[in-house]
């Protein structure tokens, strides 16, 4: 006798590999992320990765850190949020659009997922398949935050301002990311701390540094921004704050 549940599955696989689902970007016919890992050096948790709504609520954001050799670059999704987020046959590769972050030193993908879900983004390096970390959606339960008057930026050190912060309504941030960049768009530090306070360019705090070269001294009269994201355990963005600054005579 056929197994019901074996039959069950090859006809959701099917389904899933002809629908469009709800995000607009199609999923691929036989693409789910343990097919494409088998047989092939596998490194976990080495893609630096993180997801937000955005200002518009229908939309999300899934944000990378494509190192300088980075290859083949892929985004996987589960269906919902219940499904296991560590069983690599839950996800399915994807299409969205990918755009570029600060001029290209960091990548988002833009989805529009009517669920809540798990997503995964590869890449290639050294011949090698770099997973992320599964990035828990939460648009529905924990929409990101947009502030800014959280921020305080203090100028007592010349051209090397300390940055502090507040988290936002949701408090399980775990770890904070934070850009300074140019008027061009430019990344000139990007950093990880622990604790809400960063200073330009300290890193006695700074639990993972991102920056390719050393950073340019700030200058006098001229103007930067300091962008944060607070990111909880699952990754996904608690709170995100943009914040222009000059550096005054």
């Amino acid at each position: 006798m056929s197994n019901p549940k074996a039959i069950f599955s090859i006809l959701l696989l099917v389904f899933l590999s002809c629908s469009s689902d709800d995000g607009g970007a199609t999923i691929l016919e036989g693409s789910r992320l343990d097919e494409m890992l088998a047989e092939r050096e596998v490194v976990l948790a080495n893609v630096i990765a993180c997801a937000a709504s955005n200002v518009d609520p229908t939309k999300v954001s899934v944000f990378l850190y494509p190192r300088p050799n980075a290859s083949n670059i892929r985004y996987y999704e589960t269906v919902s949020a219940e499904d296991d987020k560590d069983d690599f046959s839950n996800y399915s590769l994807r299409e969205p659009p990918l755009f570029d972050v600060f001029n290209g030193f960091l990548l988002r993908y833009e989805v529009e997922p009517e669920r809540e879900k798990w997503v995964i983004v590869t890449f290639e390096e050294g011949g090698m398949v770099h997973v992320s970390n599964p990035i828990r959606l939460k648009q529905l339960s924990g929409p990101t935050e947009y502030l800014s008057d959280n921020v305080i930026v203090d100028f007592s050190e010349g051209n090397m301002p300390q940055f502090t912060w507040v988290d936002g309504q949701i408090t399980d941030s775990i770890i904070y990311f934070h850009v300074i960049s140019d008027a061009e768009n430019e990344l000139l530090s990007g950093t990880y701390t622990l604790e809400r306070q960063f200073q330009y360019y300290k890193l006695e705090n700074v639990v993972l540094n991102i920056t390719e070269e050393t950073p340019p001294t700030l200058t006098m009269d001229t103007t930067y921004t300091f962008t944060l994201l607070a990111v909880s355990e699952d990754n996904w963005v608690n709170l995100f704050s943009e914040v222009p600054f000059i550096i005054e005579n």
